[in-house]
């Protein structure tokens, strides 16, 4: 018995072992990513802190991209909302033309039943019994005439029903109506306010790039961008290095040349070219895509960092798992937030021209264990 009992609690421990150990790294992996979190604040304090002619326009344009990226957002939630007001209104209208046809239909019935009933008379019943010789015909005919007197009554009820329903839903479609209204409202006094912040962004990044007419400027900054990038990416590598990330699928490094672009465009400069006179070179993809269109993750994982980082605008990270992150820059919005997970091929971001860009397309990188790996090598043609 004792044996049995022994054999019992060793196959509970190997049965539950695996589930203590998945719930014990979520744990880990969320612990590490608050950790992360607290860190990248201070990163971006210490960023911000710094004081410079240049520094504050580029604080100058941070603000006006991050306000334009959230009105964006809210853009996109009037029109889903809008749309949604508008097929309310169409289901409420086209519920009414039916109720009106139905009300015509019934109205025709309801009049022939009148007519049937005056020439049959107030005093059908006695008229029956008086033409009739033989009873069980005369009994048959009576139920006939009850039937036809409970049909109108049932054929009246309906249509007291259907001019109800027409009275509660002519204040539901003129109260939609007015919502949509107020809605149109909104949403063109977003745009109004949208339009003065894209006005205020272009001056801005006029006066900052005057700051960076001289190549020696152009490089400096430059420089700094990728410093900015790398410090954070170290940061983030530093943190999750050996945390296995939770959940299942196929892991990164299979997925190895059958990844798709995480947006549709031309790739205007590639992995290794170089930038800047030739002094740096590109660490990643630069992929011209139209303003607006979905930016798509290329593999499952968990966001590590969304937010705006100078040089890089609207930015997005994801962790993979086993040292491999992917990197979304230069975002017009942001559909993610850290911590949430994400599969592949799901929106994460819209493409933008945030970081000071003048034309609009997503920056992409690929970096194994902070260092960054040529993503053509992982995406398909």
């Amino acid at each position: 018995m004792q044996r049995l009992l022994t054999r019992v609690g060793l196959c509970a421990c190997l049965i539950w072992s695996p589930v203590l150990l998945a719930q014990d790294s979520a744990t880990e992996y969320e612990d590490k990513l608050k950790q992360l979190r607290d860190t990248i604040a201070e990163l971006k304090q210490e960023i911000n802190s710094v004081k410079s002619n240049r520094n504050a326009l580029q604080n100058k344009l941070q603000t006006s991209e991050e306000d334009i990226a959230e009105l964006l957002k809210k853009i996109d939630r009037l029109k889903g909302d809008l749309a949604s007001q508008k097929k309310q209104l169409s289901r409420l209208n086209k519920e009414r033309a039916q109720l009106q046809q139905k009300k015509l239909s019934q109205q025709k019935h309801i009049g022939e039943e009148i007519n049937g009933a005056y020439r049959l008379g107030q005093r059908g019943n006695l008229r029956l019994l008086l033409n009739q010789q033989e009873p069980d015909k005369f009994s048959r005919q009576l139920r006939y005439y009850h039937y036809i007197l409970e049909a109108r009554q049932e054929k009246l009820a309906e249509f007291r029903d259907t001019i109800t329903k027409l009275d509660e839903i002519e204040p539901a479609i003129l109260a939609k109506t007015e919502a949509i209204g107020e809605q149109q409202s909104r949403l063109q006094s977003q745009h109004k306010e949208l339009s003065s912040r894209q006005s205020e962004r272009r001056r801005t990044l006029a006066a900052l790039n005057k700051t960076l007419a001289s190549k020696d400027a152009q490089l400096q900054s430059k420089a700094a961008d990728q410093k900015r990038l790398q410090k954070l990416l170290d940061e983030v590598s530093q943190t999750l290095a050996n945390i296995k990330l939770p959940g299942s699928g196929v892991a990164f490094k299979k997925r190895k040349g059958k990844l798709k672009w995480p947006s549709s465009g031309r790739i205007r400069h590639r992995f290794g070219s170089p930038r800047a006179d030739g002094k740096l070179k590109w660490q990643g993809v630069f992929i011209r895509a139209n303003d607006g269109r979905p930016v798509r993750a290329v593999h499952h994982g968990r966001v590590v960092f969304s937010d705006y980082l100078k040089g890089h605008g609207m930015l997005i990270i994801v962790d993979h798992g086993e040292g491999y992150m992917s990197l979304y820059a230069h975002n017009q919005t942001l559909l993610k937030d850290t911590g949430d997970w994400v599969n592949s091929n799901d929106v994460i971001a819209k493409v933008g021209n945030t970081g000071g860009l003048e034309e609009p397309g997503v920056y992409f990188e690929i970096r194994y264990k902070g260092n960054p790996t040529n993503p053509a090598r992982w995406c398909r043609a």
